[in-house]
């Protein structure tokens, strides 16, 4: 029976319901009186249901399409202005012992570089990753209880806050690692990280079970029902994602939204990012493989149609994604994305040899990080590197109601615009640096509250001279 408040994970992601809601779409997606209702609904900022979006989503109505696009790209402009946040991955071990069918580290693959990261090595990373400008990591680890304990995931979140080279310094670590117990979430949280991250790959237990035939990560429930635990263990930033490829994308989309009003539903607040990474070649893994793949028409009306369901959720676009994709899902709801990105088990410091391969994925987007912030700022984004909100303690349900409220807009403007000062400053390259400041001498005229705008010009002047780390 599904009921959302239920800590089951079949019962909050109840699968009779997936298919209910599929067959509502289905008999609704030409129903332009009900989808008209729906999408005024949607107006209102306040979200939809996994019913009500899930008709969205199977609408063929061009004329609809279109109205469901420009709701999207405007309640993205609403909730999150022209500003994109900037991160890149860090991955530390591939060591795993998972059998999962889609992904180079299943531990039947004995031609992969198998690597870990010594703490030497993670401090050589993260000082390459300032010297790029990066200010927010996203961590990954395989499973593998021997040679990736907790013990070995905290000392490198250790490591990395610890490093402070030149101007550099990680301001905040997220964490994409398996399920894990709710003392180990506490743990996590003692270690000062920001979001905690876990993709559910498929919402299709079925499909899940065959798709991750041996290994701890086999539990389904154990798996699904991991943010639970992680807010039990006091870490109210969670990010959700699902795999887009394993399943029918319709189904995931359901259970994605599903998950989502589950933790409002149980903990009083959704999750904090949603990722749509969609299946990519690596090592011995060939996408043809996986027949339910989709296009980039599809994903654009999934980017629209999950920012207009969850107004307030972040969404995050990789460089799994070509520079044309992630431009043309940026407007219809993306607010994160990851540049100069390295998904390979080190990488930064030092190229890795190419008989050396320890990649999870092949990266589509190789610009560097520079580059990403010409582009971004070229089309009028403002590129940000603050870590604000997790600083001052703006998370979970404090985040969301100022993000509700529209009250968060008086901090996030005037953040970003002095972390990508604070870029412009230590790392943009000569062409960056002054399309940059032209942005900014623009952007910053757009601080509604003149007594902010006045601080926020005295903290650009303060950069300038040397000074870092101003924030609201």
């Amino acid at each position: 029976m599904y009921d959302p408040k239920s800590l089951k994970a079949e019962e909050f992601i109840n699968h009779e319901e997936i298919l209910e809601t599929l067959a509502y779409a289905d008999a609704n997606k030409d129903n332009i009186e009900l989808i008209d209702s729906i999408i005024k609904k949607a107006e209102e900022r306040k979200g939809l249901s996994h019913r009500e979006a899930s008709v969205l989503l199977a609408c063929t109505d061009e004329e609809k399409n279109n109205e469901i696009y420009a709701l999207a790209e405007q309640i993205k402009k609403d909730f999150y202005g022209n500003r994109i946040v900037m991160f890149a991955p860090l991955y530390l071990s591939n060591y795993c012992v998972n059998g999962c069918v889609y992904c180079p580290y299943h531990m039947k693959n004995k031609h992969i570089a198998r690597k870990k990261l010594t703490q030497e090595e993670v401090r050589n990373e993260v000082i390459a990753l300032q010297d790029m400008g990066h200010k927010r990591l996203a961590i990954e680890s395989g499973e593998d209880p021997v040679n990736n304990p907790i013990e070995y995931i905290l000392e490198c979140i250790n490591t990395i806050y610890s490093v402070k080279h030149k101007n550099g310094a990680i301001r905040r670590v997220n964490v994409n690692i398996a399920a894990t117990t709710v003392e180990n979430y506490r743990k996590l949280k003692d270690a000062g990280i920001g979001t905690y991250i876990l993709f559910q790959e498929t919402y299709h237990k079925e499909s899940y079970l065959q798709l991750h035939p041996t290994g701890p990560k086999h539990d389904y429930a154990y798996h699904t029902e991991a943010m639970d635990r992680a807010m039990e263990g006091g870490i109210d930033d969670v990010g959700l994602g699902v795999l887009f490829g394993l399943e029918k994308y319709r189904y995931e989309f359901a259970g994605l939204l599903m998950h989502a009003e589950h933790l409002e539903a149980v903990h009083g607040v959704g999750p904090h990012t949603i990722s749509v990474p969609r299946i990519r070649p690596a090592d011995d893994i060939d996408p043809e493989d996986f027949t339910d793949a989709i296009d980039d028409d599809i994903f654009a009306k999934l980017v629209a149609c999950i920012r207009i369901a969850v107004p307030y959720t972040g969404m995050i676009v990789s460089t799994r994604e070509s520079q044309k994709t992630r431009e043309r899902v940026l407007h219809l709801g993306i607010s994160q994305i990851s540049g100069g990105s390295k998904t390979s088990v080190g990488g930064y410091y030092e190229p890795e040899p190419e008989e050396e391969n320890s990649a999870q994925f092949d990266v589509e987007d190789n610009r560097t990080l520079d580059q990403v912030v010409n582009w971004l700022m070229t089309m009028g984004y403002i590129p940000s590197f603050c870590t604000a909100c997790y600083r001052e303690g703006r998370t979970g349900d404090r985040f969301m109601s100022l993000c509700k409220s529209g009250q968060i807009q008086n901090c996030c403007l005037p953040n970003a615009l002095m972390t990508l000062q604070e870029y412009l400053e230590d790392y943009a390259s000569p062409e960056t640096k002054k399309i940059g400041e032209a942005l900014i001498a623009k952007e910053v005229e757009n601080i509604p509250k003149e007594k902010v705008k006045a601080i926020v010009k005295d903290y650009l002047l303060n950069i300038n001279e040397g000074k870092r780390d101003f924030r609201f």
